[in-house]
């Protein structure tokens, strides 16, 4: 598959990082990857919002932006990959070095399951669990 995004600033300076892409209307969204940020003491990540398909890094995976806002993706340094949900979360968690004593037991039998069935509820009521004061919060994908 080829990029579906021009290469522009933003999406260059991520070169050689993983890239998260995250709704960034959702407060939720938002909350959590400033967590990220603090446990990615050896900076491996970079944060983009996926309102902005503009910025999306070059890949070599389709980035839908519907999808995008459904769940949120890590797009790999080398650009050859991208995980959504559950899964991108357990890929984090083997570079984060908060995290990777757990990272093993992502992988246990039942763990995955569980992990992609939480995650689907977390998202799915996201809006719900930290309320939108300002009215703009929605899934809906942003035209670009």
């Amino acid at each position: 598959m080829t990029a579906t995004a021009p290469t522009t600033t933003a999406a260059t300076s991520a070169d050689g990082h993983a890239v998260v892409l995250f709704d960034g209307a959702c407060p939720f969204c938002r909350a959590g990857v400033e967590v990220l940020k603090k446990l990615d003491w050896l900076n491996q990540l970079r944060y983009q919002d996926a309102r902005r398909p503009a910025e999306y890094p070059a890949a070599e995976v389709e980035l839908q932006p519907k999808r995008l806002l459904e769940e949120m993706h890590v797009v790999t340094p080398d650009r050859k990959s991208a995980y959504a949900g559950f899964k991108a979360f357990r890929w984090m968690a083997w570079r984060l070095p908060a995290t990777v004593l757990i990272a093993p037991f992502l992988y246990l039998p039942g763990v995955p399951w569980l992990g992609n069935k939480v995650y689907l509820w977390i998202a799915e009521n996201r809006f719900k669990l930290i309320p939108c004061k300002d009215g703009t919060c929605a899934v809906t994908p942003t035209k670009g």
